[in-house]
C-alpha cells in the first residue's frame, strides 16, 4: 500500500506527530493549517512538500489514503466529518471531541460509513508500558495488585505556566484530568482491563489556570486490584528530563513489585527480595515518551495495510471519556461512581 498521509494542523504537538509519520516510514504529502505561516514553518524544517490553508482543497488535491487531525477539540469536528464524508481513515488527536455526546457522533458517523477513525491515545505505546503488557501477559507478576503512578512534570508553576508550549491549557475549565490523567485512564485500562468505579478528589494549585491541576483518582478493576493516579503539574520528580515518563510508577503483584523510574529505568524487586534493574528497550533517543508517537503511528499503518487488530479506535476510546466523566462526577459529587448504571453525561460538562 502507497499511502499518502495528509495533517491538519501546526500547533506544538503536530511536530511529533511529522516526526512519527517519518520515522514510520510513511511521510507526509501535506500539510493543512488556516493560518498558513506555521505549516509553512514546519514543512519546511521536516521536508514536507505541500502546505495548504483549506482543508477541502487539500483533500481534493491530494487523495490522501489517511488524515491525520491534529487540532485542538473545538476545531476537530469538520476535519474528521470531512475526511469521513470522503471515505478517508482518520486519526484524530486528543482530548476527542469538544464533549462526550460529539465524540460518540463522531464514531456513530465513521461506523456508518464504514471509515477507520482512531484517537491518537499514544502513552499505552511508551516502551515502559508496552513492557509492561509483555511481563504480564508472560506471567510474570503472579496474580496482579494493582498500579500507581505519580505525575509530576513539573511544568505548571506561575503564571506563565504553558504558555510557552501549549497556551490553551491555562483556558481549559478541566484540565487535570481531561488533558492529562486521561492518558492514565487508558493506560491503567490497557494493563489492569476495564475501571468497575472510580472515586477521586481534584484541587487547583496555579490560581493562574481555569481548572483542576492535582488530584487523587482511585479506580477499581476486576479481581480487587487497584490503580492510584496521584497527579500535579506543579512539582518535578528526580530525573534529567521530567517530561520524559511524566512521573514514576509501581506495578505490583504477587511475586513482586516493578517500578518505573524518572529516566525510565524499569527495577524489579521480587517479593522479600532486592531491587534490581530489569534491562528492556526503552526507546532512548527515539522522541517523546520513548518514541510512543511513531510507534502508535506504525501500529494504525500496520493496521491499514495487514489488518491488524487496531487499538484505541474510536469505539474503544470512548470508555476512556466515560471513565473521565466518572472521575469529575465523583470529585463534584463527593462520592464513590460506580461505571455500572453510571450516565457520563451528566458530568459531561464542569
Amino acid at each position: 500500500m502507497n499511502e499518502r498521509i495528509v495533517m491538519v494542523g501546526a500547533g506544538y504537538w503536530s511536530q511529533f506527530q511529522v516526526e512519527g509519520w517519518r520515522d514510520a516510514g510513511a511521510p507526509l504529502a501535506a500539510i493543512c493549517n488556516r493560518s498558513t505561516a506555521p505549516a509553512e514553518a514546519l514543512a519546511q524544517r521536516y521536508g514536507v512538500p505541500r502546505v495548504y490553508g483549506d482543508l477541502q482543497a487539500m483533500l481534493d488535491a491530494e487523495r490522501p489514503t489517511l488524515v491525520d487531525v491534529c487540532l485542538p477539540p473545538v476545531a476537530q469536528a469538520p476535519a474528521v466529518r470531512a475526511a469521513i464524508e470522503r471515505g478517508i481513515p482518520t486519526i484524530c488527536q486528543k482530548p476527542f471531541g469538544h464533549d462526550l455526546r460529539e465524540a460518540e457522533a463522531l464514531t456513530a458517523q465513521a461506523e456508518a460509513a464504514g471509515v477507520p477513525l482512531v484517537v491518537h491515545e499514544n502513552f499505552r505505546f511508551a516502551p515502559w508500558f508496552r513492557e509492561c503488557r509483555r511481563l504480564i501477559d508472560a506471567g510474570f507478576f503472579g496474580r496482579l495488585h494493582g498500579i500507581a503512578f505519580r505525575l509530576r512534570p513539573g511544568d505548571g508553576q506561575g503564571p506563565q505556566a504553558y504558555l510557552d508550549r501549549q497556551p490553551s491549557f491555562q483556558q481549559m475549565p478541566q484540565f487535570l484530568v481531561r488533558e492529562t490523567a486521561v492518558h492514565f485512564i487508558d493506560t491503567f485500562r490497557y494493563l489492569l482491563g476495564e475501571v468497575r468505579a472510580v472515586t477521586a478528589r481534584l484541587r487547583q494549585l496555579n490560581p493562574a489556570i481555569a481548572g483542576e491541576d492535582a488530584g487523587l483518582l482511585i479506580f477499581e478493576f476486576d479481581d480487587a486490584r487497584t490503580g492510584l493516579f496521584d497527579g500535579n503539574r506543579l512539582n518535578g520528580h528526580a530525573a534529567t528530563n521530567p517530561r520524559r515518563t511524566m512521573g514514576e510508577m509501581w506495578l505490583e503483584g504477587e511475586c513482586g513489585v516493578l517500578r518505573l523510574d524518572g529516566e525510565a529505568q524499569l527495577w524489579w524487586q521480587p517479593h522479600q527480595g532486592t531491587e534490581v534493574t530489569h534491562a528492556y528497550d526503552d526507546g532512548a533517543g527515539r522522541g517523546a515518551f520513548g518514541g510512543a508517537s511513531t510507534a502508535l503511528q506504525a501500529h494504525v499503518l500496520a493496521h491499514l495495510r495487514h489488518g491488524t487488530a487496531l487499538e484505541n479506535s474510536a469505539r474503544e476510546y470512548l470508555q476512556n471519556l466515560r471513565v473521565q466523566a466518572a472521575t469529575y462526577q465523583s470529585h463534584a459529587s463527593g462520592k464513590r461512581v460506580p461505571m455500572a448504571g453510571f450516565d457520563p453525561h451528566t458530568a459531561d460538562h464542569p
